[in-house]
């Protein structure tokens, strides 16, 4: 017969492993729903800043410059030069003529102008969307107290700020200088740290010797892995800025630009952060490379392939995905940071996009720095636009990298 009492004791333990498996997955979804909600918490907060209400204060009002009844939105295009050229200054008409004729603009491009440069709206008071949904009393008590001001709702997020560079003042500014900046230090980093991870990832995974000198590199790169960004700023500024200036500033290949002889470029920038990345991707890359089983070394060997022909045949391309993945988290982190840029010598103000890697640079996180730091309110949310473009591109390029490797992966199955 069984035994009655260890039937009940299995029954008992049976059940008490349940009731703990039932607490861990309980205590694994509260962490999940915790990480989402303080990223919702995080979006919220961004999307209530770059978005709402403005208050508008005209230089010249509309109605002044209405021509027999005619308002100025239905005025012809001779008309709308003519306004151009009695506000302006003679100088800024020949600039505007020089780039693209006055007669030959359509009349909404200069409507436009007209709007931009001679009733030149400012914005005198800004709202949050969570100001206009819970305090709408103030916002309508602030325009009973200035009639003059026009309200209207401001996305400060817009195509226009994308395409505009710098400025001074906060509803004229755009980030398409940081923008390009950013992609031009990405494009150094990734040439840079790529190639020189997977290099030292294979040498020290598929060649090295396992001794106490594999050791010590090993150790030193899990710890280089971790140290602050600053430091590789202070690395940079000592080596690329400093000892290196004739390749970074472009003298050696005849570059003489005065404002970036002293080496503070995109190329040391893209460098600095290589260096940052560079210990992440070998780290990455060799952890993809002891992923993959012995039996497919030993297999290549055994069909008379070289070490090389094994590493280049089967070992790389069965843990790309892997290197992939690592080199994009990599990447996410390096155009995000803030520390080593301002040390390697990072301008907040460039109205002038870069040209190449010679120039002089700003990025989108110094940018978002900079604004955030302003004490005008107008400032904070166009940072606050200036952080979701951030994000924008952040998730295109992971994207774009996730589609790339996905249909690597698809591509190599079918072969």
């Amino acid at each position: 017969m069984p035994d009655i009492s260890t039937e009940l004791t299995a029954d008992q333990f049976t059940r008490r492993r349940n009731r703990k498996n039932s607490r861990l997955v309980k205590i694994l979804f509260v962490s999940t729903a915790v990480s989402v909600l303080i990223l919702c918490i995080l979006l919220i907060t961004i999307i209530n800043n770059a978005f709402g209400p403005v208050a508008l204060e005209n230089e010249v009002q509309p109605e002044t410059l209405a021509v027999d009844g005619v308002p100025l939105a239905d005025q012809s295009a001779e008309q709308l030069i003519s306004h151009l050229e009695e506000h302006l200054s003679k100088g800024l008409i020949r600039r505007y003529n020089f780039e693209e004729p006055l007669a030959e603009r359509s009349q909404r491009e200069l409507l436009q102008l007209v709007e931009e440069k001679i009733i030149n709206p400012t914005v005198i008071r800004s709202w949050s969307l969570e100001e206009a949904l819970f305090e709408s009393g103030k916002i309508v008590a602030f325009f009973e107290e200035n009639p003059q001001a026009e309200r209207r709702f401001r996305a400060w997020l817009h195509p226009k700020f994308l395409l505009t560079p710098q400025s001074s003042v906060p509803e004229n500014a755009g980030v398409r200088t940081a923008i390009l900046g950013s992609l031009w230090i990405i494009l150094i980093t990734f040439i840079f740290a790529f190639p020189f991870g997977i290099g030292a990832a294979v040498y020290l995974e598929e060649y090295a010797r396992k001794g106490w000198l594999h050791r010590i590199i090993q150790t030193n790169i899990y710890n280089l892995a971790g140290v602050p960004s600053i430091i590789y700023g202070l690395l940079g500024l000592t080596v690329f800025v400093r000892f290196l200036v004739p390749v970074t500033s472009g003298t050696i290949f005849g570059v003489t630009d005065p404002s970036t002889a002293n080496g503070r470029t995109i190329l040391s920038a893209g460098l600095t952060l290589g260096l940052l990345i560079l210990p992440i991707i070998i780290i990455n890359t060799q952890e993809a490379l002891r992923a993959l089983p012995d039996s497919l070394r030993q297999s290549s060997y055994g069909l008379g392939a070289t070490r090389w022909q094994t590493i280049r045949h089967h070992l790389l391309p069965n843990s790309f995905e892997r290197i992939m993945t690592g080199t994009i988290i990599a990447l996410s982190r390096a155009i995000g940071e803030t520390a080593p840029l301002v040390v390697v010598g990072a301008s907040t103000f460039v109205s002038l996009d870069p040209s190449g890697p010679f120039s002089k640079f700003t990025t989108l996180p110094i940018q978002i720095y900079q604004w955030s730091a302003r004490p005008q309110g107008e400032f904070r949310n166009i940072a606050a636009a200036a952080i979701l473009v951030l994000l924008i591109l952040l998730l295109g390029m992971n994207s774009f990298a996730i589609y790339f490797r996905n249909h690597y992966a698809r591509k190599r199955i079918s072969q």
